[in-house]
């Protein structure tokens, strides 16, 4: 049976196909969300409930490690920064129960350069916050074919710290609808350091840093 988080393809209608996916469309059963923050952590657990998954709850490294080593999930959705022990640390420990969860690490706008490291440590893909269940799905997918690779036989690099960085200014900037203010906000940066950032041209990958 073809799996569908490794085999959806990376086209201009991927967005479209997959804004609905769900535990069965996917292929697997469950999910746990780590993270600090009780109201993120069960706005997110009852979105993945509603699409199917069987959801473990955990608030730091050690909560996770309990309910993951006696229910292992399919899944995972770590928050990087965390009290007491990191998201990476916690990126390595399932991996080391449980070799074929993927793992998304969430991550706020200072933690992108870490976020990376995540993916070159055996995450599947990272994302930025503020991120709903459809963008946490998609990034299942997408990251799932990272050593995917173009019609040349070309593999798509991990995306470079500057162009995450370009990607989730934009993003946040959109959310906001525009207002820089607001984005700056939430990006916890000054306004005026925002628009310098939004004067550069999105950094070409691979390599520029």
């Amino acid at each position: 049976m073809t799996d569908p988080m490794s085999s959806a393809s990376i086209d201009s209608d991927a967005e479209a196909i997959t804004r609905g996916l769900d535990a069965e469309t996917l292929g697997v059963s469950s999910i746990i969300v780590v993270d600090d923050t009780f109201v993120l952590r069960d706005r997110l657990s009852l979105a993945f409930q509603q699409r199917g998954f069987r959801v473990e709850q955990a608030g730091d490294y050690d909560e996770a490690i309990a309910r993951f080593s006696s229910r292992p999930t399919d899944l995972a959705v770590i928050d990087l920064r965390m009290p007491g022990r990191s998201g990476l640390d916690l990126l390595i420990s399932i991996k080391r129960i449980h070799p074929e969860t993927k793992v998304v690490i969430l991550s706020g706008f200072g933690s992108i350069a870490a976020a990376i490291d995540a993916v070159r440590m055996g995450a599947t893909n990272f994302l930025s916050k503020p991120a709903d269940v459809d963008d946490i799905l998609n990034a299942f997918v997408r990251g799932d074919q990272p050593q995917s690779h173009a019609s040349d036989g070309t593999e798509f690099p991990v995306p470079s710290l500057a162009r995450a960085e370009w990607e989730h200014i934009h993003r946040v900037l959109s959310d906001c609808s525009g207002n820089i203010s607001e984005a700056a906000r939430r990006l916890g940066i000054h306004r005026r350091s925002l628009q310098r950032k939004l004067r550069k041209r999105a950094p070409d990958d691979p390599g520029s840093e």
